[in-house]
This record gives structure tokens, sequence and C-alpha cells, in this order.
């Protein structure tokens, strides 16, 4: 047995034992070749050398009808037995057909055996059809052909199964749909590797030039922060002014106008949403709501000025400390690394359990007269047993895939298992990462004397500081985080099977759940990120760090609104500048709009292939630098909140903070040693 090894583990190391068996156990059931490359029914390669299939590399299915079924998505097998042909059939027959005409013409039968299994030579007991076919991808399936506006195959509507009932051929559409949806992506995909192949090197300086863009956004923060913005928050205030202005134009202009003096209240509800822009009332009443959100923007600009003052010095300080520590704008590589390491994990291991099955064989016989039906059995020894002389005219026939086995039965849960592992350690690895920032920057904080005091290689300390000292407090973290994302999982796969339901209330539970852990998890990924910097700075454990960072962050509730809000607004267009600057760049160069560039520009299936790979490429370079960034603001923020809980200026006990800072807050001036520094 695969888990016999767990028995005698220590408790701490169980589950990790226990979801590497699970590996392990996929690795040894499973093979990946089934996902690319044709299986019949005994597990053997279509087309493989030194086998009976060696001349046979198309596979056949014996009822396509059962390949609509959503198995096929789950074990990448169509639940139906297979044959490895030379060929695809290329008429419409069914074994009542073939029996009539057996007695008068045994090519008939001659051709139609190729279609059964190896060694079959029972006419009277087939129960197949075979149907008009090509070849797709080494595969049968029906030849569709649209004959005004109809379906048809070979110029048929209709054809008969394996049983003589007469069905319609969007029945084998709908089944050959069910293994497209497997097979289609192999085509696309060859057209996208061909793609990658010939832009390959353009796409990486697009990569480049993000890169670069990037850093010389996050250093010209520490000039430009104010200035972004004060520019914004005044166009803002002008935009919404103006749109006070229009409002009375349009209101005074409307003055006289017959009809306008109407309420909303009298002409009702009205589907044209241009007859209420005709009313005195509807622009009144838009000037009036503009005039409440213009007044309330400057008031809180007025009240909350010194914190946004705050805010501001705080992102140009953090620009600052990244400037002294620049190694820490390349350590998001080595997350990257770690949960590309992660995603590979879990994928080989999903396809290992995906293609776990094996096929089982159960007898086929009257269950009144035979004991033995719908027994598990071996078509290979089946016809030495006394199974056939008990129960006349029983088969060993093929039922589905899958297995008889503890393992067999419970791959669901082993894919569920290996879900939750892989977002276990994916989340980890963020933590790690988050961790090992804090450090490097709360220690260029905690200096006195910046950046004479700052320890050499912050970065490499702090790394090695949360590998050796906080890797339990890191697991607990991202444990809980991993539970509540689990369950989100399985709430989004149960809505996905009840969309169908008439049950209201089903939905209005399911919808509120949704709702209530997604909130959940936002919360807790902000704990465990302020959790993560407390640990950094003190040392402590998961739960102590969470609790003295939860309630350092209520003493001091305004300024974090103010910080968060400022923070994200010049991230976000940090990351519109880069993202959309090179990608406008690389639309022009891949659809042959660069005159200087014409030549070189490699001429490809899909153009958007390399644009969309060098936006979303540059989007996650800015969003490593500026993750490394908001990691910096954040940590220094929690930093200055504790400065100035513990320290009051005095020389007993001075400052941390930069001068800038220290003039913000009205505070006595820095001693002469701190100000050089």
């Amino acid at each position: 047995m695969c888990f016999s090894g767990v028995m005698g583990i220590s408790k701490g190391s169980v589950w990790s034992v226990r979801f590497s068996s699970i590996a392990l156990c996929a690795w040894v059931h499973g093979d990946p070749r089934k996902v690319v490359y044709p299986t019949d029914s005994s597990g053997q390669f279509c087309g493989q050398k030194d086998t009976i299939n060696e001349n046979k590399t198309i596979l056949f299915y014996f009822n396509i009808l059962k390949c609509a079924s959503p198995i096929v998505l789950i074990n990448l097998q169509c639940p139906t037995t297979q044959l490895c042909v030379s060929k695809c059939p290329d008429r419409f027959a069914t074994y009542i057909d073939m029996q009539g005409s057996y007695r008068h013409n045994k090519s008939y039968w001659e051709y139609y055996r190729q279609f059964c299994k190896p060694g079959f030579n029972k006419p009277w007991k087939v129960r197949i059809y075979t149907y008009i076919s090509i070849d797709v991808l080494k595969r049968c399936f029906p030849d569709f052909s649209t004959k005004n506006g109809i379906l048809t195959v070979a110029n048929q509507t209709t054809f008969k199964d394996g049983r003589g009932k007469t069905r319609n051929v969007t029945d084998l559409r709908e089944a050959a749909n069910g293994i497209n949806n497997v097979l289609d992506a192999r085509s696309v995909g060859m057209k996208i590797f061909e793609d990658y192949a010939s832009s390959w090197h353009w796409i990486l300086i697009g990569l480049f030039i993000a890169m670069i863009v990037s850093l010389l956004f996050l250093v010209l923060l520490r000039f430009t922060a104010g200035v972004l913005f004060w520019i914004f928050i005044l166009g803002v205030i002008g935009i919404i002014g103006y749109g006070i202005w229009h409002c009375y134009w349009e209101y005074d202009h409307l003055q006289g106008t017959p009809g306008s003096d109407l309420t909303i209240y009298d002409i009702g509800f009205q589907t044209d949403f241009r007859v209420y822009l005709q009313l005195r009332q509807t622009w009144l009443a838009f000037m009036i709501i503009l005039c409440i959100v213009e007044v309330f923007i400057i008031l809180m600009l007025i009240f909350l000025r010194n914190r946004i003052r705050i805010a501001i010095a705080l992102l140009q300080e953090g620009s600052r400390a990244i400037g002294y520590i620049m190694s820490t704008l390349f350590y998001p590589i080595i997350t990257f690394v770690l949960i590309a390491i992660c995603i590979s994990y879990w994928a080989v291991t999903a396809v290992f359990l995906s293609t776990s099955g094996e096929p089982v064989y159960k007898v086929m016989a009257n269950q009144t007269l035979c004991k033995y039906a719908n027994l598990t059995c071996d078509p290979e020894t089946f016809n030495t047993t006394n199974v056939t002389k008990l129960c006349v005219g029983a088969q060993c026939t093929f039922a589905f895939y899958g297995g008889e086995s503890f393992y067999h039965k419970y791959i669901f849960i082993f894919q569920l298992s290996n879900a939750f592992v892989f977002l276990w350690l994916v989340n980890f690895a963020i933590a790690l990462g988050q961790c090992t920032l804090a450090g490097a920057f709360a220690s260029y904080y905690w200096a006195f004397r910046k950046p004479a005091d700052i320890p050499p290689c912050p970065l490499f300390s702090s790394f090695g500081r949360a590998i050796r000292y906080h890797t339990g407090s890191l697991a607990f973290g991202s444990l809980i985080l991993a539970i509540v994302q689990l369950i989100r999982i399985i709430l989004e796969y149960l809505d996905h099977k009840l969309k169908g339901t008439q049950n209201s209330f089903t939905r209005f539970l399911l919808c509120c759940l949704k709702c209530c852990f997604w909130c959940l998890e936002k919360f807790i990924k902000f704990i465990n990120r302020n959790a993560y910097i407390m640990i950094a700075i003190y040392g402590k454990n998961f739960c102590t760090s969470a609790k003295e960072a939860f309630f350092l962050l209520m003493r001091n509730v305004v300024r974090v609104a103010v910080l968060d809000k400022v923070t994200d607004f010049l991230l976000f267009l940090g990351k519109l500048l880069v993202a959309g600057g090179v990608g406008v760049l690389a639309f022009f160069f891949f659809t042959h709009r660069i005159p200087v560039f014409t030549q070189e520009t490699p001429t490809l299936n899909y153009y958007w292939v390399p644009l969309l790979t060098v936006i979303i490429g540059s989007y996650l370079i800015a969003h490593g630098f500026f993750s490394v960034y908001a990691m910096c603001v954040d940590t220094l923020f929690l930093c200055f909140c504790e400065d100035l809980e513990r320290n009051d200026g005095s020389t007993a006990k001075p400052y941390y903070m930069s001068a800038s800072l220290h003039r913000i807050l009205g505070k006595k001036e820095l001693s002469p040693k701190k100000a050089m520094g």
C-alpha cells in the first residue's frame, strides 16, 4: 500500500509525509503520456513499436456518445471501450446490419471485424456501431459538415446506434465536443509554440524595457510622489467643479422649456433614461450631489492634510530605503522561482493523478441467472475460469476507467489534497518573501544614522533569520490562509454545480457564504502581512505578532486608511504606465506599424500571443517591483508607529524617523548627529 509508510511518523511531520505519499502514489500509478498519445482500453499506446498496435496508429471509440460525459475532463479518458485501428470507418454500420448481411456477404463481416477486439470471431454478439469519421489528432471523429444550415455526417442527419435506436447527428457533435475540449488545445498549442519560437527574443526585449521603466518609476517617486498625488487631487477637484458648473448651466438652460418643470415622481419610471435629462429637477439633483462630494473632498484635505503629508513622506522614504538596499528589488525573482516550483509540483502531480485510472472489466450476463454478473474480471484469463460454464453467454467486457483499490476510489480526495498543498506552499513562499523584505527594511528604519548604521547585507541576513527562526510562524499563517482559500474553491465548485437548481434559498445561502469567505480571505491577508512585519522586527510567534500588529494599526486607523489609499493610487498609476506603455509599443511592433522595424518583425500565427505575453509579463514585472515598494512602505509605517509610541524625541529616547517625518510631526529638532545622518 502507498500509505503504509505513514504509520510511526512523528506527529509534527505526519502531514508532510501524507502529502508526499499522495504525490509518490500518483507518480507510481500515473502515466502522463496518456494526455498526449492515444491508448486503447488495455492501456496499450496506439502505434507503439514492437506491439500488436504498431501499425494501428488511430484510436476508435466503441460508443462515442459516452464521451459527452464530464468524466472525460477529470480522468482524461472517455468512459467507453477504445480500440487502436489502422484507419477510421468510412461507412455507417450497426450490428443489426452486419448480422443481416453476414449470411449473404462475409466480406461485410471482414470489414466490420477490424473495429472489434483482436481475436473476436462471434459476429452474432457484436454490440458496436460505426459512423463515417476522419482522423483528427489520431482519433476517429465524425465527419461533420453543414448543409443549408443543418448539421450532417456524410449528408445524413440521423444514424442508428448499436442497439437499433435512431439518433440525431447532434448527439455525435456533443460527444465529440467532450473529447475536443481536451484535444483542441494541442493544435492551438502548436501554433502558439511556433509564435513563441519566432518572437521570444523580442518578448525578452519588451520585458527588459518594462523592468527599466519600473525601476525608474520607483527611483523617481522620491521626488515625484507628492507632485503626482496633488496633481491628481487637484484634477479631481477641477473635474467635479466643471461638473457642478455644467449641471447649473443645464438647469438654467431648461428654464422655460415646456415640460422641464415636471418632477421625476410625475413621469415615473422610464426605460429611456434620456427623458430624465430633459427635467430641471434631474440636473438640480446632480448638482447637489456633486457639491456634496466636492465639499467632502475639500474638508478631507483640510482635516487630513498632515496625515496626507506623512503618507507622502513615507512614500518618499520608501523610495530612499530601496535606493540604499537595491538588492530587495530582485528578491521577487526568488519568490517567482519558488512559486514556479510549487506550480510545477501541483501540475505534475495532478496530471499523474488524472492518468492513474486503469481499465476495469466486469462480467456481462443476466443478473437473475448468473451470480457473477457485474463482478470484476480479467479479460486475459476469463475464458479459463468456470464463469463461462456456469453463466452461458457471459462476457468479460470493459466497464470504465478507474480502479478498485483504496487509491483509485479516492482520486478526487487526493486531487483536493494536492490543491490544498499547492495553496499552502504558494502562501508560504509569499510569506517568506514578505518577512524577508520586512526584516531588511526594518533594519534601515532602526538605523540611527542612515545609511552609516545600516547592517551589511541586510536582505541576506533577514532571509537567514526568516529561514532559521520563523519558518513555523510563516507556515502557520500560510496554513490559515490556505484553508480559507480551499473553502472558497469548494464553494465555487458547489455554485457551479447548483447553477441549474431552482432553490432560491440555496443560491442565496451560497452567495452569502462566498461573500463572507471572500471578506475573510482579504482580512486574513491583511493580518498576515502585518504579522510578518512584526515577526521580522521582534521575532515573536505568529499569534502574538498578529495581535500586536492589529492593535497598533487600530490605534492609528486614520493614518492606515490615508496611507493605504495614497499608496494604492501611486502604484496603480505606475502599473498602468508600465504595462500600458510597453503594451502599446509591443502592439505597434508586432502589427508591423513601426516602419524602422518592419523587416525585423516576425511573421506570426497569432500576433496577440507575444503581445499578451509582453503585457502580462510587464504587469507582473511592475507588480514584482511595486510589491517590494509596498512592503517597504508598510514596514516603515509600522516602524514609524512603534517609534512614536516607544520614544519621545528626548536624548534618552530619540526618534529613529527621518528628518522630513520629524518636521511634519512638529516634534523636537533632531540631534545634530542624527540630522547629519
